[in-house]
């Protein structure tokens, strides 16, 4: 076994909340052991080829990858990628459809807060996250990071003593999940439409963080995403206490999935997660997803 750390789940500034570019998140690889992270931006693959170049440059082995927001059963998951083709026509078909529908989210999400009375403007936030469509969570850090919005009482609760907004994922909690004030609906593509499409374009649909607050997955869900040709469960994630990895180890083992490990870093909207908080991730993880490739992909 190659000694060093794998991660597969880092978000860059490819992702609307993304806060290092992946040139920065390499050097933070090398500088900690890592010899061999996944960028999974959110719905898209801009940070390719370029990445897989600035890896090699430094030593760190890039394992391209995506991360697609879906729906299953009523409820949000969300599936990585690892090792798709960026170019393939599955890829584009995938990437797009979330695309479409996120624009249409953000835009609802802004106007609900306007409803509301938040001193927030679409152009604003257009203006801040150029062509990657805005998730709920960067529009809460948009709106948290406009000085007046201090002044805002419903607000206050958002920073900390220093005037310093808090993670924004409180904000998003309290305002964009369902059934609060500033809810929109979601647009996502069926996960079974992912698991159908993607293994064409060389990945090995892996599920992530599955016991997230949001997607509370079960053996049940578990069984049926295995029969429609999931592969691999993200075991080891900053989302898990350590009753949740063993639960989803054991589940993994059970299903005959691959386990991985996958921080979901991202900066600064979330700062409970520091790059290498998690280390449980070695190489055969990826030997063993490479091994679940389709034959026309097989190395």
């Amino acid at each position: 076994m190659k000694p060093g750390f794998v991660d597969f789940h880092i978000h860059t500034t490819f992702s609307s909340d993304g806060e290092f570019t992946p040139a920065q998140i390499v050097e933070m690889a090398r500088a900690n052991g890592f010899i061999a992270v996944s960028f999974a931006d959110h719905d898209t693959v801009a940070a390719y080829p370029e990445a897989i170049e600035t890896g090699r440059a430094a030593g760190v082995e890039i394992v391209p990858s995506m991360e697609v927001t879906a729906t299953y059963e009523g409820r949000e998951f969300h599936c990585l990628l690892p090792f798709l083709d960026w170019t393939h026509p599955a890829v584009a078909r995938i990437s797009s459809f979330v695309s479409d529908g996120r624009w249409i989210e953000a835009r609802e999400r802004v106007g609900n807060l306007r409803r509301l009375g938040f001193d927030l403007t679409w152009e604003e936030v257009a203006a801040a996250v150029g062509a990657t469509p805005p998730l709920g969570i960067k529009i809460a850090q948009i709106l948290l990071d406009k000085a007046g919005s201090r002044r805002d009482s419903r607000l206050r609760s958002y920073y900390d003593e220093s005037g310093r907004p808090l993670a924004p994922k409180f904000f998003y909690i309290d305002y964009f999940m369902e059934g609060k004030p500033a809810f929109a609906r979601k647009r996502h593509i069926p996960l079974l439409d992912v698991l159908d499409l993607a293994p064409a374009s060389g990945a090995v649909p892996v599920l992530s963080h599955p016991g997230a607050y949001f997607q509370n997955t079960t053996r049940d869900d578990l069984a049926v995403l295995r029969s429609r040709g999931l592969e691999g469960l993200e075991v080891y994630t900053s989302y898990h206490d350590a009753a949740q990895t063993r639960f989803y180890a054991d589940a993994a083992r059970d299903f005959g999935l691959v386990a991985t490990a996958g921080s979901d870093f991202h900066g600064r909207v979330k700062p409970q997660v520091p790059f290498g908080l998690i280390r449980d991730g070695h190489y055969e993880m990826i030997n063993a997803l490479i091994s679940r490739r389709r034959a026309e992909h097989a190395v």
